[in-house]
């Protein structure tokens, strides 16, 4: 405790998924498992964009950056998780709470903002062929990479800053395995109401918002390639559809957590562990299934290094 600081609580306690021993082992197992896939996995898929120069457009080159914020976001809560699991006492400091929290929206909020320049970058390759290369030329890209890394920043230091400006003089102890805003908050000594409104303002509306637009978007392509011919349309559908399927992975569990009342509830901490340790799983795993052309490139690559 520190008496000479408004921040007396210097450590939270972190309570396990499921108090079964049986159900933590069989957590721990899938656990393991998802992570030794979801970082070869991602880096496969960097590295098979970045040999190939046939992977070079645009929508490869956002693919590439997905994969490494899901290697990256992969970093945060399952490394930890695993270590717990062997822990007796599972205790965060004050300060590694509050950088876990920072990475966590920083980077998830880096996902869907990179989500909604993916649909951007189709809806310019499908919709308006014949100018994708003036519109969607690397200088585009990169200013539209630099513009979702600083829109992330910006909505993960207003997350960590509200915090902040919180008291915690006890109970210290977040109903969830890893340290997320709504269990934090609800540790405060104060009144939080107006932070949980901005909370979920900042966290909930926002997601919401890119969700409804994500799918609107995707809707208004769909329409347009009616008109194409088969193998172009079919093409548009299947890199459609993988999108689509993506932002029901991502934006289902965050607008659950995010957009309601920072209310206990049991189902939670299983939502978080789809959200945080087997979503970055689904995303390679999606994207290698169904573009042909990363598959086909991927292939190639290991039958190279002989890995089959």
């Amino acid at each position: 405790m520190e008496s000479g600081n408004s921040t007396v609580v210097t450590e939270f306690i972190l309570l396990p998924l499921t108090q079964s021993q049986d159900a933590q082992l069989l957590v721990f197992v899938l656990d393991s498992i998802s992570y030794l896939i979801i970082l070869p996995g991602n880096f496969l898929i960097i590295l098979t964009i970045k040999s190939d120069p046939g992977l070079a457009a645009p929508l490869y080159f956002f693919l590439g950056n997905l994969a490494f914020l899901d290697a990256s976001y992969s970093f945060i809560v399952a490394p930890r998780m695993l270590v717990d699991f062997f822990s007796e006492k599972k205790v965060i400091s004050y300060s590694c709470c509050i950088t876990q929290l920072f990475f966590l929206h920083f980077l998830g909020a880096g996902e869907m903002f990179l989500l909604v320049v993916m649909v951007f970058d189709r809806y310019i390759a499908i919709c308006w062929p014949l100018h994708y290369a003036t519109v969607m030329s690397p200088r585009v890209c990169y200013a539209l990479l630099l513009a979702l890394w600083l829109g992330s920043f910006a909505h993960s230091i207003v997350q960590v800053a509200l915090i902040l400006n919180l008291t915690f003089c006890g109970p210290n102890q977040l109903d969830n395995f890893f340290c997320d805003v709504p269990q934090v908050i609800k540790l405060a000594c104060t009144d939080t109401f107006v932070v949980e409104l901005l909370m979920v303002s900042n966290s909930g509306l926002l997601t919401l918002l890119c969700f409804l637009g994500l799918l609107a978007s995707y809707a208004v392509i769909l329409c347009r390639v009616k008109g194409h011919s088969s193998e172009g349309k079919s093409k548009a559908i299947s890199t459609c559809t993988t999108h689509i399927i993506i932002v029901f992975l991502m934006f289902g569990p965050a607008i659950f957590i995010y957009t309601r009342p920072f209310r206990a509830f049991p189902a939670v901490k299983v939502v978080s562990l789809v959200h945080t340790v087997i979503f970055p799983l689904l995303n390679p795993v999606i994207y290698t299934l169904h573009n042909q052309e990363v598959k086909a490139s991927m292939i190639k690559l290991l039958s190279q290094h002989r890995v089959f």
